[in-house]
C-alpha cells in the first residue's frame, strides 16, 4: 500500500515537471526509478515519448546525454529514445546511506536546442535473480502473420519466494511484441505476442529480450534473449531506382547503341527477388520497333533508326515482375528525347499557282502563294528563301513565317520572253546548310500590243504588162509578234484611186490580184496601200505603199511613118539621075515603135533587093544609100523591100517597098519640081505626125516625173524616173527610161545602149541596170519583181 503512495506521489510529482518543462524548453525534470545491478542495455525509461520529442528526428537532433561523471552509467538511444543502463550500477557504490540514491542526467536535443533533467533513482534489490533455463530463445515467424498470435516463452525460475519470487516478465520496448503473462496453478508462464504485423525486408530478424522480476525488495530479474527470424513471402513488388528515366538521344545515334539502363531491386528473397524486365503491352507498334529491352540486365538499346521530325519523343512503360507465386510487378517511365540534327532539306510547296500571267499585269501582281518548311526544329529549321535575279518576279515574306507571295517586279513583254522559269532556292541554317530548288514556269499569255508590220515599206513591183486578168500578180506579207488572234491579220486596200479599183487583195494570206490587165504604153507606173490589221480586241494595223512599175512587152509592131502612100500601104516611088554618085541618099524609111527599150528599138534590113552590090541599107537609120555609080547596064527600075523590125523577145516586123527609078539627069530635074512640092506637103504632115509622138512622150515624161519625185519625197528609197530622148536620135522615133531603186540604176532603152550598161541576168531583154558611180561600194539592195 505504500509503493502504491509513492508511486502515484511520484507520478503527479512528474507530471508537475513535465508542466513545467513545457513552460520553458530549457528547463524540465523527468524521474526514473530503477533497481541496482540492472544490465547493460536496460531501457530505464522512453525519454523522448515522456518529453513529446519525435522519434524520427532524434538523430538529426543530436539526442544525447551531457551529463557530468555520471554519464557513463547512461545512454540514450537514438532509435527508440529510451535512456538505457550502459553499465550495471551498484548501488552502494554510488550512493552512501539510506536515502533515495538518484542520478542527474541532462538531456541535450538541437535545432532547436532544448536541455532537459533526467532523474534516475536506483532502487535496492534482493540478492537472488530470477533465472531462465536457457539464455537465449529463437523463434521463425512469416512475415504475414496475423496479429494476436502467441508465442510461448521459457518460463523464468527464481529460489525466492513470496515477494521476492518471479512478479512479472517485460519485454525490451519493440513495435511488433508485446508480452502477456498467463498463470498456471502457481507458475506464471510468459507468452510473447504479435501485436503488428512483420515485414522481413525491412526488419528481417527481431532480438528481443525478456526479463523476469521477482518480487523482493529491490526485486531480483532473469533475461532472456529471444531471436525471431522473420520468414519471407512474397509480399514486395520490384522497385525501380526512379520512378521516371529521362534520356536525350540524336536522331541519328547508330542502331544497336545502349540507350540506358533501368533498375530494379526487391527485398524479397529467393525467387521472389529474382526480377525480369519487359516494356509494356500497351506500347504503340513503332516502340517494338525502334527499342529493344533485355529482360535481365534492364539495358535498352536501339533497335531501329529514329527520327526526329517524325517522333520526337518516345515514352515507354518499363515493368519488372519477380518470380513469386504470385508474381509482382512493378512499373516506371523511361522518356526518351530525340534531339534533331540537320536531316531534311527544307520543302517547298506551292499553293494558288497561277501559270499564266497576261503581260500587261501591273508590278506587284501576285502569281503564287509559296510556304517553306523544314521538318528540322531550333536553327536546323531556320529557312533562307531567294529567287533567281534575271526575272521580273520577286518574293515578298507574309505576316507568317517561311511564307512569301510571288509577285511580278517589272513590266512584262511575251514578244520578248514569253516564258519564265522561275528557281526558287530554300536554305536551311543548319550545318551543314541544306538546299532545295524549285522551278516554276510562267507562261505569259498575249495582249494586242503590236500592231502588224511589214518586212519592208515602200515595197516596189516590178509586173509585166498584159498580165492575165484576175491572176495573183504580187503578195504582200506583215508579221505580227503577237499569238493567235491577236496575230491573225486580214488585208485590205485603199480605195484611193481608179486604178485601185481593179485591184483585189486576199485578205487572209494578202495576194494580191489583178482584175484586169494592165498595158505599158497606158499606165507605166502606180501606187496603192495596203492595210493589215489584227483580230485583237481593239485591233491594230498598219499599212505599207506598194510601187508598181508596169513593165514594157514587145507587143506592138513597128509603124512605118514612110515611106505612106495615098492607100495606106508603105510603099513609094524613088527617081534618082543615073549620074549620081556612090553614098548618094536615096530615101529614108522612117518607123515608129510603141513599146520603149529593146522592145521599140528598131533595125532596119533589106529585105529583097534587085541589085545588092547597087544600094545599102543603114541599119539603124533606115537610109538608103546608093553603093555606087550605076553604069549603062544597070537597069532602070530596082525594087527594094525593107524589114523593119524590133529587137524584142519575139521579134515583130514591119515592110516596106521602095522602087527605085534610074532617070536621066533631065528628067530627073522635071521630076524633081513635081516632087518637091508635093514632098514638102508630105513632109509637113510627117512633121505632124512627129510632132503628136513627141509631145505624148514628153506628157508620160513629165507625169512620171512628178510621181517619182513625190514617192522620192514621201519614201526612203532613192527613186527618180526619166523619159530621155536617144541622144543619137537620127529620125527613128525610139524613147527611154531610167530610174534609180534603192543603190541600183535601171533605163529601159532605145535603140541604141549606153556604153557601159549590162543587161541584167533574168530580167526582161529590154532592162538594163547602169552602174551607179556615186555608190560603187555600197551593197545592192534586192528589187521586188513578180514575173507573169
Amino acid at each position: 500500500m505504500g509503493d502504491q503512495i509513492r508511486r502515484d506521489s511520484w507520478n503527479y510529482c512528474r507530471f508537475y515537471l513535465y508542466l513545467l518543462f513545457l513552460g520553458n524548453s530549457a528547463l524540465g525534470e523527468l524521474r526514473y526509478s530503477i533497481p541496482e545491478e540492472m544490465r547493460e542495455g536496460t531501457v530505464v525509461g522512453n525519454v523522448a515519448k515522456d518529453l513529446g520529442l519525435d522519434k524520427i528526428s532524434l538523430n538529426d537532433r543530436r539526442f544525447r546525454v551531457v551529463s557530468g561523471s555520471k554519464d557513463d552509467f547512461f545512454e540514450v538511444n537514438p532509435e527508440s529514445g529510451s535512456l538505457q543502463v550502459r553499465k550495471k550500477i551498484d548501488r552502494e557504490e554510488l550512493c552512501q546511506g539510506s536515502g533515495a540514491c538518484l542520478m542527474e542526467l541532462k538531456i541535450l536535443v538541437e535545432n532547436p536546442l532544448e536541455i532537459h533533467y533526467v532523474v534516475v533513482e536506483i532502487t535496492d534489490v534482493n540478492d537472488h535473480s530470477p533465472t531462465f533455463s536457457e539464455k537465449e530463445q529463437a523463434f521463425e515467424i512469416f512475415e504475414h502473420a496475423s496479429q494476436g498470435t502467441r508465442f510461448e516463452l521459457h518460463a523464468a525460475r527464481d529460489p525466492d519466494a513470496g515477494t521476492n519470487s518471479i512478479r512479472t516478465y517485460t519485454l525490451t520496448s519493440n513495435d511488433h511484441f508485446d508480452i502477456e503473462i498467463s498463470q498456471s496453478d502457481e507458475e506464471k508462464i510468459p507468452f510473447l505476442v504479435l501485436k503488428k504485423s512483420l515485414d522481413r525486408e525491412q526488419k528481417n530478424k527481431h532480438l528481443l529480450i525478456v526479463t523476469a522480476l521477482d518480487g523482493g525488495k529491490p526485486p531480483r530479474s532473469g533475461k532472456l534473449n529471444v531471436s525471431i527470424t522473420v520468414l519471407d513471402i512474397n509480399d514486395n513488388r520490384p522497385s525501380f531506382s526512379q520512378d521516371t528515366y529521362q534520356i536525350e538521344i540524336f536522331e541519328n545515334t547508330p542502331v544497336g547503341t545502349t540507350i540506358t539502363k533501368v533498375n530494379a531491386v526487391d527485398p524479397d528473397e529467393g525467387i521472389n527477388g529474382e526480377i525480369e524486365y519487359s516494356l509494356s503491352k500497351t506500347l504503340a507498334r513503332k516502340v517494338y520497333d525502334v527499342f529493344e529491352l533485355d529482360t535481365s540486365s534492364g539495358q535498352i538499346k536501339l533497335k531501329g533508326p529514329l527520327d526526329f521530325e517524325e517522333t520526337p519523343i518516345f515514352k515507354l512503360d518499363v515493368q519488372a515482375s519477380d518470380k513469386g507465386q504470385p508474381p509482382l510487378i512493378g512499373r516506371c517511365k523511361v522518356i526518351i528525347k530525340i534531339k534533331d540534327v540537320n536531316d531534311n532539306a527544307p520543302e517547298i510547296e506551292v499553293t494558288s499557282l497561277t501559270n499564266t500571267v497576261s503581260e500587261d499585269s501591273k508590278p506587284g501582281t501576285i502569281i503564287s502563294l509559296i510556304s517553306v518548311t523544314d521538318k528540322d526544329s531550333g536553327v536546323n529549321g531556320k529557312i533562307l528563301s531567294t529567287i533567281n535575279s534575271n526575272v521580273p518576279f520577286e518574293l515578298k515574306p507574309s505576316f507568317k513565317e517561311n511564307t512569301y507571295s510571288l509577285v511580278t517586279k517589272d513590266f512584262l513583254d511575251r514578244e520578248q520572253v514569253s516564258l519564265h522559269e522561275i528557281s526558287i532556292k530554300a536554305t536551311d541554317c543548319g550545318e551543314p546548310p541544306l538546299s532545295i530548288f524549285k522551278t516554276l514556269n510562267i507562261h505569259i499569255s498575249d495582249v494586242n500590243d503590236n500592231s502588224p508590220q511589214f518586212s519592208q515599206s515602200p515595197l516596189n513591183l516590178y509586173l509585166s504588162e498584159n498580165n492575165a486578168a484576175g491572176e495573183a500578180i504580187f503578195s504582200v506579207i506583215a508579221k505580227d509578234n503577237d499569238v493567235n488572234e491577236n496575230a491573225a491579220i486580214s488585208y485590205h486596200i485603199v480605195r484611193e484611186n481608179d486604178v485601185t479599183s481593179f485591184l483585189n487583195v486576199n485578205s487572209d494570206n494578202g495576194q494580191i490580184s489583178a482584175l484586169k490587165s494592165f498595158d505599158f504604153e497606158t499606165l507605166k507606173t502606180f501606187q496603192f496601200q495596203v492595210v493589215a490589221t489584227d483580230s485583237g480586241s481593239p485591233s491594230l494595223s498598219s499599212n505599207v505603199t506598194v510601187n508598181v512599175f508596169v513593165l514594157d512587152q514587145n507587143d506592138n509592131a513597128p509603124v512605118i511613118l514612110y515611106p505612106v502612100s495615098s492607100n495606106g500601104s508603105a510603099e513609094s516611088v524613088e527617081e534618082i539621075p543615073r549620074n549620081v554618085n556612090a553614098g548618094h541618099l536615096v530615101t529614108k524609111v522612117r518607123a515608129y515603135d510603141a513599146d520603149i527599150g529593146y522592145n521599140g528599138w528598131l533595125l532596119f534590113s533589106l529585105q529583097e533587093v534587085t541589085d545588092h552590090s547597087l544600094f545599102g541599107l543603114d541599119r539603124y537609120t533606115g537610109q538608103i544609100r546608093t553603093l555606087r555609080s550605076f553604069t549603062e547596064t544597070d537597069e532602070a527600075e530596082h525594087k527594094l523591100v525593107i524589114l523593119v523590125k524590133d529587137n524584142g523577145n519575139v521579134s515583130l516586123s514591119a515592110t516596106a517597098t521602095v522602087t527605085v527609078k534610074v532617070v536621066e539627069p533631065k528628067e530627073a530635074f522635071a521630076a524633081s519640081d513635081v516632087k518637091s512640092a508635093a514632098k514638102d506637103n508630105e513632109d509637113n504632115n510627117v512633121t505632124f505626125y512627129l510632132m503628136i509622138t513627141l509631145g505624148s512622150v514628153s506628157v508620160l515624161f513629165l507625169i512620171s516625173i512628178i510621181v517619182l519625185i513625190a514617192m522620192q519625197c514621201s519614201k526612203s528609197t532613192d527613186y527618180t524616173s526619166k523619159y530621155l530622148q536617144e541622144t543619137n536620135y537620127d529620125g527613128t522615133l525610139c524613147h527611154s527610161i531610167q530610174y534609180r531603186s534603192g543603190d541600183k540604176r535601171y533605163m529601159l532603152v532605145g535603140p541604141r545602149m549606153s556604153i557601159g550598161s549590162t543587161i541584167v541576168p533574168g530580167s526582161h531583154a529590154n532592162t538594163l541596170v547602169l552602174p551607179d558611180r556615186r555608190r560603187a561600194s555600197e551593197e545592192v539592195r534586192p528589187v521586188y519583181s513578180f514575173k507573169q
